[in-house]
């Protein structure tokens, strides 16, 4: 590749999962932000039916300049298919693609593995660090194994559900959280107080994932931090989410419901604990390119002691919208939305190397 020759970087969006909305939205602020002195932009997008297309329309707003692409994408144009999309036999433009797809058959190592296949370098996890990280069943088990301070659990598989609530309660009492194993944005999440509530909460659930995880109820602070790298890790400020809701629910993500603090008001010894929690996690998880690490600080009264630092989740393709924590917490640390991006697509193309130097084929 000329080293003065754009990188083609192809941000595919939509998707059929749940969070095909979001989505469309990350993929317009991406888009918008990224360098076209350094990238050739081709947007790709995936319909909630599951066809690919050139979303063209987006694809001649970034060619003519002039123009301010729409607040959300629409993934509408002639179909496509991904791989003769990002692949140009005999071309020397160095290609990375971008997946901003949030939830299954995105988030969770699918089109991942097609690409590793495809030898593409992508950014962000790989496949076996999306799929842990997406399924919160399994995330919990391993991040268990290692050490992870977390919240008590109880993972529910569909198929031997029998409908009895009384280990349930016995075990975390109320409040407790019924969610989705497999699922982003809060989607499918309720806060169960009662067994009524607790009955209807799982079988919202099951409408989104046979694989359920119950989590008790914590009384303490959200706080988020932004992780990026591959071998060496940057971490940044905490954030603060105070939610609008009774939790953090879709609406107070995308809705610009909560209240966000950025940095967090926090000891300087416990921002210290959740930025080494964070890196432990993220390698625990095999990780690699980015994630938003989600801790629940329960600091605990007079009364009772409380157990510190929590780790929630990871999400390895956290939101990119103006009022996402991810680019606001690297924006805190002194990263730009466009140095953002950068640093991404140098990190893909980083593993890539890395990836294709140990593979070894017989002769």
């Amino acid at each position: 590749m000329a080293s003065n020759e754009r990188i083609r970087l192809v941000v595919v969006f939509g998707g059929q999962s749940a969070e095909h909305d979001v989505s469309c939205t990350t993929a317009t602020h991406v888009l918008a932000a990224a360098d076209q002195s350094k990238y050739d932009l081709s947007p790709i997008g995936i319909t909630r039916a599951g066809d690919w297309v050139r979303a063209e329309e987006a694809a001649a707003i970034l060619a003519d300049g002039t123009r301010t692409l729409p607040s959300r994408l629409d993934p509408s144009g002639p179909h496509t298919d991904l791989l003769p999309a990002v692949t140009a036999p005999g071309s020397t433009q160095q290609v990375v693609v971008l997946p901003l797809l949030h939830g299954p058959m995105g988030e969770d190592g699918t089109i991942q593995g097609m690409l590793e296949l495809a030898g593409v370098p992508y950014v962000g996890a790989g496949v076996l660090g999306s799929a842990l990280t997406m399924d919160k069943a399994k995330a919990k088990e391993v991040l268990a194994g290692a050490g992870i301070p977390q919240a008590r659990w109880i993972t529910v598989h569909e198929p031997e559900w029998n409908g009895d609530l009384d280990q349930i309660v016995q075990e975390l009492g109320f409040p407790c959280f019924v969610k989705p194993a497999n699922m982003g944005s809060s989607i499918g999440v309720s806060r169960a107080v009662s067994a009524d509530e607790l009955s209807l909460a799982i079988g919202l659930a099951f409408r989104y994932d046979e694989w359920l995880v119950i989590e008790e109820g914590i009384d303490g602070r959200e706080i988020e931090l932004a992780i990026l790298g591959n071998q060496e890790l940057r971490v940044s400020v905490p954030g603060e989410i105070v939610p609008g809701a009774d939790f953090y629910d879709y609406a107070d993500k995308y809705e610009d419901g909560a209240e966000q603090t950025i940095p967090a008001r926090l000891a300087p010894e416990v921002v210290s604990e959740l930025q080494e929690w964070a890196i432990r996690s993220y390698r625990a998880l095999r990780v690699e390119g980015m994630a938003r690490a989600d801790f629940l600080y329960e600091e605990g009264t007079k009364d009772r002691p409380g157990r510190g630092v929590l780790l929630n989740e990871l999400n390895t393709i956290p939101g990119f919208t103006p009022i996402s924590m991810y680019p606001k917490l690297w924006e805190a640390s002194g990263l730009s939305y466009s140095e953002l991006i950068d640093e991404l697509v140098d990190l893909a193309l980083d593993r890539h190397q890395r990836r294709q130097a140990k593979r070894i084929t017989s002769r």
